[in-house]
């Protein structure tokens, strides 16, 4: 079977005594490395750490060493993004700058124990050991290898942002597949036999906290901000818990069929190609659409199961049999000339199933396959309340 690495961010909570000189410490070796990236157009990191390194190493003989090849690293990334940013005039900044509280780890600056609930993180020639007061620790990261991480300040707290890796297999690629159409208010997924649409409400839920965010701006306070960042956190919750949810379903739907893989729309810059009206624009905006394919895509890999991202174009509006455009047909059905009449959401699915046998070569598999049976659960049972806040 092939393999594919899967990989996780944990983020934890600090408690302890930390050194704050070396975030200062850490910046200014970072900002040097920007400096002189910028000015000579360093974007390697192996030639930056070639011309850089003895000599910061001379100049903060305290300071760990593998700080400075962290500080290699991150200088290279965030130059390189810079570069992206200034070709598309994205940014009137004249040279990269980095403010941030944020320290870049490797494995040999810092260890985990999660049974033992402690991290420990090299400051000079001694350890620190700080308790982890809580965090994202979930079952799903025992047995898994914690590679780099980065340590970031925001005001008096301090967090561990560490990525856990696992080597998994996944099963060989065929014509069994669960497609997966994504939608701001819903999503469908299924087989050609059998479709489940799940009713998120997700549109509502952000358009209510949006709005709410609005009034608060609106009307002068003396500090606005905590309650800002209190209902983004509380919508952000509410939101991914869903997705976690209808993600589960997806993988149980899988199993259960046997299928092989988790086809998924490539929406890449669909915000840029739709561009409508105002209120259409914001909801796009806010819809994150791509933060609940990447739940399906790392449970999909844990289970032992492919990803594949098919062209997104045309699955709602042509007919999956004989490829004509499809005529509305009452409330999101659509209807073909050649006798076709369903669901704008099953179609999509079908469409998805189509276009990935075809890339697979699966030509034995009739594209409109046997009749399907579509199942339209209630609404998500965390969306049920009606009151949001």
């Amino acid at each position: 079977m092939p393999l594919e690495t899967v990989k996780l961010t944990a983020s934890f909570k600090l408690d302890g005594s930390f050194p704050e000189s070396l975030f200062s410490t850490y910046r200014e070796v970072l900002g040097q490395l920007l400096d002189y990236a910028w000015e000579k157009g360093v974007t390697s990191f192996k030639r930056l750490k070639a011309e850089k390194y003895c000599e910061l190493r001379a100049r903060y003989p305290s300071l760990p060493s593998h700080y400075i090849y962290t500080a290699c690293q991150m200088a290279c990334s965030i130059y390189k993004s810079f570069r992206k940013l200034k070709r598309r005039g994205a940014t009137k900044a004249e040279k990269p700058v980095f403010k941030k509280e944020v320290i870049m780890l490797d494995d040999h600056l810092f260890s985990l124990d999660l049974e033992g609930w402690e991290a420990s993180i090299a400051v000079g020639g001694s350890r620190v050991r700080l308790k982890l007061l809580h965090g994202t620790y979930h079952e799903k990261f025992k047995g898994m290898r914690v590679g780099q991480a980065w340590l970031v300040k925001r005001g008096n707290d301090l967090y561990l942002k560490a990525v856990f890796s696992k080597v998994v297999e996944v099963a060989e690629m065929d014509e069994r597949a669960v497609a997966v159409d994504v939608n701001e208010n819903n999503v469908t997924f299924g087989t050609m036999e059998r479709v489940v649409n799940v009713e998120t409400r997700e549109r509502i839920i952000r358009t209510a906290y949006f709005l709410k965010r609005r009034r608060l701006q609106s009307k002068p306070r003396l500090n606005e901000k905590p309650l800002l960042a209190k209902y983004r956190g509380r919508e952000r919750r509410r939101v991914e818990a869903i997705y976690h949810e209808v993600a589960n379903r997806i993988i149980d739907e899988a199993k259960k069929v046997k299928a092989s893989t988790i086809v998924l729309e490539d929406l890449t810059n669909i915000r840029e190609r739709i561009k409508r009206s105002k209120e259409l624009n914001g909801r796009l905006n806010r819809w994150s659409f791509r933060k609940l394919q990447r739940i399906v895509e790392y449970k999909a890999k844990l289970a032992g199961l492919n990803v594949v991202y098919v062209e997104a174009r045309g699955t709602s509006s042509l007919c999956p049999i004989c490829g004509e455009r499809l005529s509305p047909n009452g409330h999101r059905r659509l209807k073909c000339r050649c006798g076709l009449e369903e669901d704008r959401d099953v179609v999509a699915v079908k469409n998805l199933l189509r276009k990935y046998r075809m890339d697979v070569g699966a030509s034995s598999v009739h594209p409109e396959g046997p009749p399907m049976t579509t199942e339209r659960d209630e609404e998500y049972e965390g969306g049920r309340d009606e009151s949001l806040f």
